[in-house]
């Protein structure tokens, strides 16, 4: 894939602070001046003219090794850095991905579990994979990489929730949820409930997120937020818990409907005795 057109080519959508398009555009030109100046290939800024201060950036690598000299250049990191002070990024497709560990770099260095752990149910953040309890580490939490460790402000995560839930597929109960997974490194993924007529094919929103995000690369997590148009808190279901569990641990669940936030849990305490691959050793 590293040697097709097609498998060069990373696509981020950028989400701007009120306020901060300016800085942004910016931050663009100068990335725009290393990928040239340096040969590693070309960005494009692509504006989302339906939604205030959302942007596409798309990255036309020259080569695979041209992306990884450049995730490993101090003048990008830099700029990263003042990226994520302002905006937050969701990646969307990644052209150029890890292969093995001598291979081609993956476009955002995404977090991997080993096959081992696959099924493990244990929290697969950085610092803890297989941790017999599965249990978060004790403070400093939810930081990821180092690349966040300074960034200013959170994720919006519940917001991202609310906006998923609006293209959600609720023909059938008109219960529209919406659902936004964190990962490590600070992506966003989010998903909506999307209903069919055989109602056992009917996917939640929570499903829908992890899997989207599993299917991008992404493999280590720290928190959901599920959204609801409901005045009290609307929980996953035991499907949903389960998955999950499979792939995040024990994230946190953030619960909120249209107007705030509900309650906040640990997956462990929503689902206590958890099926997962320790029981098939």
């Amino acid at each position: 894939m590293a040697n097709s057109p097609e498998g060069r080519l990373s696509v981020s959508m950028v989400e701007v602070a009120d306020g901060q398009e300016a800085a942004f555009l910016t931050i663009a030109r100068e990335f725009s001046v290393i990928m040239a100046k340096k040969n590693y290939g070309r960005t494009d800024i692509v504006r989302d003219e339906s939604t205030a201060n959302m942007f596409y950036a798309v990255r036309h690598w020259a080569s695979a090794s041209a992306a990884e000299a450049c995730h490993a250049d101090a003048e990008v990191g830099a700029l990263t850095s003042r990226l994520y002070r302002i905006a937050k990024v969701t990646h969307l497709v990644n052209g150029v991905r890890r292969a093995s560990a001598a291979g081609p770099l993956a476009d955002d260095r995404r977090t991997r579990g080993s096959e081992s752990d696959r099924r493990s149910g244990f929290d697969r953040r950085r610092a803890d994979l297989g941790r017999p309890t599965g249990e978060r580490r004790k403070g400093d939490r939810r930081l990821g990489p180092r690349r966040l460790r300074g960034r200013t402000g959170g994720i919006d995560l519940i917001a991202a929730a609310r906006r998923a839930r609006e293209n959600a597929d609720a023909r059938f109960s008109n219960f529209k949820v919406g659902a936004a997974l964190e990962a490590v490194d600070g992506s966003v993924i989010a998903g909506c409930n999307v209903e069919n007529a055989t109602y056992g094919l009917t996917i939640c929103a929570e499903r829908v997120a992890m899997f989207k995000a599993i299917s991008e690369g992404h493999r280590a997590f720290t928190r959901i937020a599920i959204v609801a148009d409901t005045p009290t808190p609307t929980p996953p279901c035991g499907a949903c818990r389960q998955i999950l569990w499979e792939f995040g641990g024990n994230l946190e669940v953030v619960l909120a409907n249209l107007m705030r936030e509900e309650a906040r849990h640990q997956l462990k305490t929503l689902l206590p005795l958890p099926f997962d691959g320790r029981l098939l050793r």
